[in-house]
């Protein structure tokens, strides 16, 4: 069973008033397990995606690392081969420092990806915890319904709580 349809047939036979306020609390639960959910899934993708512009950025890397290394070669190999050609030698060299300096911004980049990316997961990872205490507390909620048990509904709120507040505490992971 959905949880819209335990929640619509809890609001059916909700006619006392314990019955109401377990009800109308189910479905404030619902909506904030909804909103966790969501939100978790959306950090979960961006950790993704964050991933994979990390992942381009260090094959970025690695392409100009191949071009340094062959100007590393081009410009021994002119050294070698004839004194007279300094001129292809110190153009083989700017080549090498200008691929060396591009390397650290990239790599630079890369590592800021790769954090973005760590810090969505983390995100993710709370609100999929979140996700969880509320799942638990509509089932709380049900068993109060079912069992007309203050203890249940005290249990519901309790665990509804602690995922609303795991769910926001993904405001502050850094």
């Amino acid at each position: 069973m959905s949880v819209n349809e335990e929640l619509s047939e809890g609001a059916e036979h909700a006619k006392e008033p314990f019955e109401r306020t377990v009800a109308v609390s189910m479905a404030i639960i619902a909506a904030a397990l909804a909103v966790v959910s969501v939100l978790g899934h959306i950090f979960a993708n961006e950790e993704l995606l964050a991933q994979q512009r990390a992942s381009d950025q260090w094959a970025y890397y690695q392409a100009k690392s191949i071009r340094r290394y062959n100007s590393d070669i081009a410009r021994d190999l002119f050294k070698t081969l004839t004194t007279g050609a300094t001129t292809m030698v110190e153009k083989y060299v700017k080549n090498v420092e200008k691929y060396e300096k591009e390397g650290e911004e990239i790599q630079g980049e890369a590592r800021k990806l790769e954090e973005e990316s760590k810090l969505n997961g983390r995100r993710a990872l709370r609100m999929h915890a979140g996700e969880v205490f509320l799942e638990i507390g509509i089932v709380f909620a049900s068993l109060a319904i079912l069992t007309k048990r203050r203890i249940a509904f005290s249990g519901a709120l309790l665990s509804a709580c602690i995922g609303v507040g795991i769910g926001l505490s993904t405001l502050l992971v850094k």
